[in-house]
Parts: C-alpha cells; sequence; structure tokens
C-alpha cells in the first residue's frame, strides 16, 4: 500500500510517500480502506517529537488517528462490521507506529462507529478526534440544558464542535474568537466576545452571574479568566493547559470511544453537527498540511484525501 512515512523525528519534511506491507488484521479488528485521513495539531506534534516522553514509538511511522473509510476485511471474532460497510474512527493504537495516513489501516472495533450518512468522506474525516475531544469535555464539564457555557477558541477545530454540542444539548453559549470569526460563531448559535485584556469584563456584560461551565482550548489567560467566572472551578475543562488541575478544574485527553463516536454520528445525520472542512489535499501532500496545520489560521479542518 502507498502510505507518508517518517523514519525520525522532524519538521513536517521529514515525510514522504513510501510503499509499505498491507497491515494485519488480528482478532477484534477490521482493515479499512482508508478514503480521507484528517489532519490535526497533535499529528505533527508527535511528528516533531514533542510528545516522546508519553507515547511509545517504532519507526517508520505512518502518522494519523483520523479515518473514514469502507471495511475491506474483517478479523476473527468481528460480527459487528461486514466488508463493505462505511465507517469512522479515532485509530489510536497503544503506540505510534501504524496511523491512517495510508491507504490501508486495521482497527480495533473500539475504535470505530459508522459513517454519518449526512457527510461526505471528507467531512467524515474530520469529526473522529476533533468531535470526540468537545463531546467528552463537555461531559466532564458536566454541560446540560439551562446550562451557560464559555469555550475558548470557539471557531477553531474542537471550539467549532464544543459549540455545536452545547447548543445541541440546550446550553447558552458565549465563545472567545477574533474579530473575523464573530459572524460565524453567531451562525452557530454562538454569543461571540474577542479574546484579551478585559475578557472577564465582556464576558459578565453578557452573564452578569458569570457562567456555569468553561471548555478551555487556548490555554494560559483563558484559564485564568475562566476560573474567575466560574462558581464551581470543577466544571472547567482544559484539552490544552495542565494549569486546569492546579485551579481545581480537568485537564484531559481525548479517550477513543466507539459509543462516544456513534453518538456524534447521529447527531451528524440529524444535523445537529457539522463539520467545517478548510482544505483537501492529497495524500502526498501530507507535509503542506503539516504546515498549514502548524500555522494554526484554517477555519476548521485539513483533510487528506487518500482513495
Amino acid at each position: 500500500m502507498r502510505a507518508i512515512i517518517q523514519e525520525q523525528y522532524g519538521e513536517p519534511d521529514v515525510l514522504k510517500l513510501a510503499e509499505r506491507p498491507d497491515p494485519k488484521v488480528a482478532p477484534g479488528e477490521v482493515l479499512i480502506r482508508v478514503k480521507a485521513a484528517g489532519v490535526n495539531p497533535v499529528d505533527w506534534k508527535l511528528g516533531a517529537g514533542y510528545l516522546d516522553a508519553m507515547m511509545e514509538t517504532q519507526f517508520p511511522i505512518i502518522p494519523g488517528w483520523d479515518v473514514a473509510g469502507v471495511v475491506e476485511a474483517v478479523g476473527l471474532d468481528v460480527y459487528d462490521y461486514k466488508v463493505g460497510d462505511e465507517v469512522i474512527g479515532y485509530v489510536r493504537k497503544d503506540w505510534v507506529a501504524n496511523g491512517t495516513y495510508a491507504e490501508l489501516v486495521s482497527a480495533n472495533v473500539r475504535l470505530i462507529a459508522r459513517k454519518p450518512a449526512a457527510l461526505d468522506w471528507n467531512e467524515a474525516a474530520g469529526l473522529p478526534l476533533a468531535g470526540l475531544t468537545a463531546y467528552q469535555a463537555l461531559n466532564r464539564a458536566r454541560v446540560d440544558k439551562g446550562d451557560t457555557v464559555i469555550v475558548h477558541a470557539a471557531a477553531g477545530g474542537v471550539g467549532s464542535f464544543a459549540t455545536q454540542l452545547a447548543v445541541a444539548r440546550g446550553a447558552r453559549v458565549i465563545g472567545t474568537a477574533s474579530e473575523r470569526n464573530h459572524d460565524f460563531l453567531r451562525e452557530l448559535g454562538v454569543e461571540p466576545v474577542t479574546y484579551g485584556e478585559g475578557l472577564v469584563e465582556r464576558v459578565r456584560a453578557l452573564a452578569s452571574d458569570g457562567v456555569d461551565a468553561a471548555v478551555d482550548c487556548v490555554g494560559g489567560e483563558s484559564v485564568d479568566a475562566s476560573r474567575e467566572l466560574l462558581s464551581d472551578p470543577s466544571r472547567l475543562v482544559s484539552v490544552v493547559d495542565p494549569r486546569a488541575d492546579e485551579v481545581g478544574g480537568v485537564n484531559m485527553w481525548v479517550r477513543p470511544d466507539a459509543t462516544d463516536l456513534a453518538e456524534l454520528s447521529r447527531l451528524a445525520d440529524e444535523g445537529k453537527v457539522r463539520v467545517f472542512v478548510d482544505r483537501v489535499l492529497p495524500l502526498e501532500q501530507a507535509a503542506e498540511a503539516w504546515r498549514l496545520s502548524r500555522e494554526g489560521r484554517t477555519r476548521g479542518k485539513i483533510i487528506l484525501s487518500v482513495s
């Protein structure tokens, strides 16, 4: 199969297109013919070696955790999927080696769900990691109907999912973003506020009693502002800043969960969650996709089209 590989940690230019053996399919796994793979910041952070202290790696690495594709084969004792099924997955394995930037990837059934019919392949590939992060962050923050929640970086990859999911739960959402993204947030049912000095005062002008919950996708000053706005610090969840733990909140890392992923798929089919695709590049341009992701200027997902 064709795959993007890297033989050492480094900058995006370490990525190259190569031929690799087709993956083996263990019991409880399916083999997925990849249609599209989502690109996430964690991909290039892993590739640069920033997470080496916490993630086992086996070079040459095939990067990528997000996938949308078609089941090509099933392993022993797989009864819930069959050849031809369309699936999505957050294929994070126990070590970093055989990822989704490839024509084929094997995945345990615990990591996948059925593809939402309402999404095309590129949109579907952008849903798993960021969508699960947002969904699980809202759960950890105990966001429910009637709550007022602030989402920091509400127009970003995780933030745009968190805002949509919170609105779908019946929450009032205040979202921080640059001015250029305010109209976009309003379309999602969010009350936008700008970043920076005076944020707490701007939020209190909209919600005089502060907020019930906070989802932070920025870190730094956003953690401090959230703590000031919350009466219960345990309802602060940051997906980027360990300091959330120090102020009584939670710094979380997304977990693969087939049940949660199936719920996201259902919400997408009901029109309650949209995936915004900024750019689609061919597989061989994975290095350019990483460069674009590192710049942090995209609105929505960067996708690699594979087949």
